[in-house]
């Protein structure tokens, strides 16, 4: 395995979130996410999972992001998606950045990713460098509600197994 691949693989927490472009008819400012959960795979890909609450939805995200040639190049959905994964001047924190191509449309987004839920000062002035180098606006930036954990429930009535979830809300 490579170099910062072991470094990546675990729980994590976003921070903060920019793009280029709103998305159509998802409404980030209510964004609510819980821990991301990043999983070493072979041959150095990785799997991102977590789930967000955007404008009372829950929608999980599980993405294989696919290794490349470039130590911190990933491709995602056959190569129509990149991301660079740069490690932040504070420690413990990473920059997510995307580059889409969906249907011919291109945006970009960024993320930074954290270790903990607390926010950093300095993780979080770095991310706006970041996102001002990157030719994002500065004022697109939006921290997200850190939600806890989605808990799942399996009931058993008359021989069928029935699941339901419960969302447990904190704010940071």
């Amino acid at each position: 395995m490579g170099g910062g691949l072991l470094q990546l693989s675990g729980t994590w927490y976003m921070k903060a979130t920019a793009s280029d472009k709103e998305i159509p008819g998802v409404d980030l400012k209510s964004m609510s996410v819980t821990p991301v959960t990043i999983t070493n795979l072979e041959g150095g890909n990785l799997q991102v999972e977590y789930t967000a609450l955007i404008a009372g939805r829950c929608h999980k995200m599980n993405t294989v992001l696919e290794k490349t040639d470039v130590p911190i190049k990933y491709t995602a959905f056959g190569g129509t998606q990149e991301l660079y994964i740069v490690p932040s001047i504070v420690e413990d924190h990473f920059i997510f950045y995307w580059i889409h191509n969906i249907q011919g449309d291109h945006f970009r987004i960024a993320k930074l990713l954290g270790r903990d839920p607390d926010v950093h000062q300095e993780a979080l002035e770095g991310f706006q460098n970041a996102v001002r180098a990157g030719g994002l606006n500065t004022e697109s930036i939006l921290i997200p509600r850190q939600s806890g954990v989605t808990y799942i429930y399996k009931l058993l009535v008359k021989d069928y197994d029935i699941f339901y979830s419960e969302w447990t809300l904190f704010e940071r």
